[in-house]
C-alpha cells in the first residue's frame, strides 16, 4: 500500500488557492515548532460567507495538500460552517493521512479557525495579537 493517497499527492503536486489575497478580511498564521510546519491562511468574507481563500504553507507534502484541502472545502461556505471544520475531516477528506503526519489536518483546521478569528476581532474593531506585538503592546492590554 501506498503511503500517501492519490487524493494527498493530488493536492501536494497541484495545489488549489495557493496565494496571497491583499487586504484579507482574515489572516491567520500557525506554525508547528516540533516539525517547522507554518501555514498562513487569507480569507475573503462578504455577508459572513467565505469567497475567497488562499494559503501559503511553508512544510512537507502533508502539510501542502491539507492547506490545499482545506481551502477547497470552506470556499463558498458560510463562517459558522467553516468554523466546524476539523482536522479529521480534512484528513478524511484526502482518504486519509500517516498517524505521524496528522499533524499537518491540524496545523490547516486551526489556521482557518485564525483567520475567521481575526476577521471577528477586525469586526469587533480589535488589533489582532499579531498587530499588538509589532506595536509593542501586551496581548493581555
Amino acid at each position: 500500500m501506498a503511503l500517501y493517497s492519490e487524493k494527498v499527492m493530488d493536492h501536494f503536486r497541484n495545489p488549489r488557492n495557493v496565494g496571497v489575497i491583499e487586504n484579507a478580511d482574515g489572516v491567520g498564521e500557525v506554525g508547528n515548532a516540533k516539525c517547522g510546519d507554518i501555514m498562513k491562511m487569507y480569507l475573503k468574507i462578504d455577508d459572513e460567507t467565505i469567497t475567497d481563500v488562499k494559503f501559503e504553507t511553508f512544510g512537507c507534502g502533508s502539510a501542502i495538500a491539507s492547506s490545499s484541502m482545506a481551502t477547497e472545502m470552506i470556499k463558498g461556505k458560510p463562517l459558522a460552517e467553516a468554523m466546524q471544520l476539523t482536522n479529521q475531516a480534512v484528513a478524511e477528506a484526502l482518504d486519509g493521512l500517516p498517524d505521524y503526519k496528522m499533524h499537518c489536518s491540524v496545523l490547516a483546521e486551526e489556521a482557518i479557525k485564525s483567520a475567521i478569528e481575526d476577521y471577528e476581532r477586525k469586526k469587533r474593531g480589535e488589533s489582532s495579537p499579531q498587530v499588538k506585538k509589532e506595536n509593542g503592546e501586551d496581548e493581555d492590554s
